[in-house]
């Protein structure tokens, strides 16, 4: 009679925390880590955006899960967070993850981690692939500072927030869109931001039809009225051009004795500074008065 196999040794500090919040691959099943298959074959319960594609990605990256799979989307997590932070403060091991990329980034997950938070149980995560930081590094534009915005509301008031917060911002902002609405939604930044401003169109990220269109929110309006898009996109746009710094009444007012120098009379080159400054004639006028009197 031959004897079982023995279970395999799970890999030290797999489990330290009873949740762990996993990314999946956002197209190419290589980027999967071996962290995210141990998880998946240990876990106790795998909390999953959509149970049917969770148990394709196993099968896929050959792994057996030996937990149960429940149900965690944007409908049931305020109720199901409740249930499984409970087994997970019994001691259960909970993996949760959604369709692709990190949990609770525009996923479900928010919702589990503030409870298990406010339950006193720990919550780590296992990284990997995120559409954020990979079109952001594709798209061509600055880098050190950007801000995500997740998917833009289809209309009303809280879309017209966030046009009116993009004019002014002046870091790049990635954006998540649906392809049926990704030109229409360039076409609207280009006429509410200017056309000038640049941006990228990312497209089936990691996967063989991956592509990126770059350019001008008008070069890009014009590109997508000629096409179709298909699969999942990120929007990357650039921010606006930092203002340039304001002049003070002091600096205005060397200005006006420079003028001043070249035969203009002082109060001729008051108003002429402080028109192309908009400072008050009158003030540069005083500042320049004093400025020279205490040379």
């Amino acid at each position: 009679m031959t004897s079982p196999s023995p279970t395999p040794a799970l890999p030290e500090g797999l489990w330290d925390a009873p949740v762990v919040l996993a990314a999946t691959p956002i197209g190419n099943l290589s980027d999967a880590t071996d962290r995210l298959r141990a998880l998946l074959a240990s876990a106790e319960i795998i909390a999953a955006e959509d149970t049917r594609r969770t148990r394709h990605l196993c099968q896929a990256l050959g792994v057996s899960p030996a937990g149960r799979m429940v149900s965690l989307h944007e409908h049931n997590e305020a109720a199901r967070a409740a249930e499984v932070v409970a087994a997970a403060a019994e001691g259960t091991r909970v993996l949760v993850v959604s369709d692709a990329g990190m949990p609770g980034v525009s996923d479900p997950g928010f919702r589990l981690v503030t409870a298990a938070i406010a339950a006193d149980v720990g919550v780590t995560v296992a990284p990997g692939a995120s559409a954020v930081t990979t079109a952001l590094a594709l798209s061509g534009l600055p880098t050190d500072r950007f801000t995500f915005a997740g998917f833009p509301a289809r209309k009303g008031a809280e879309r017209r927030r966030l046009v009116r917060r993009l004019v002014n911002e002046e870091w790049t902002t990635v954006l998540f869109e649906s392809p049926h609405r990704t030109a229409a939604t360039v076409a609207e930044l280009a006429e509410q931001l200017g056309a000038g401003r640049h941006a990228a169109v990312c497209r089936e990220l990691t996967k063989k039809h991956e592509e990126v269109l770059r350019g001008t929110l008008g070069e890009l309006t014009e590109q997508l009225a000629e096409r179709e898009v298909r699969g999942e996109v990120v929007l990357v746009i650039g921010g606006a051009e930092e203002p340039e710094e304001e002049a003070t009444a002091e600096e205005l007012a060397a200005e006006v004795l420079r003028r001043t120098e070249a035969g203009v009379k002082l109060k001729v080159a008051a108003k002429e500074v402080a028109a192309d400054h908009g400072f008050s004639s009158r003030e540069l006028y005083d500042a320049a008065l004093s400025l020279r009197g205490a040379s």
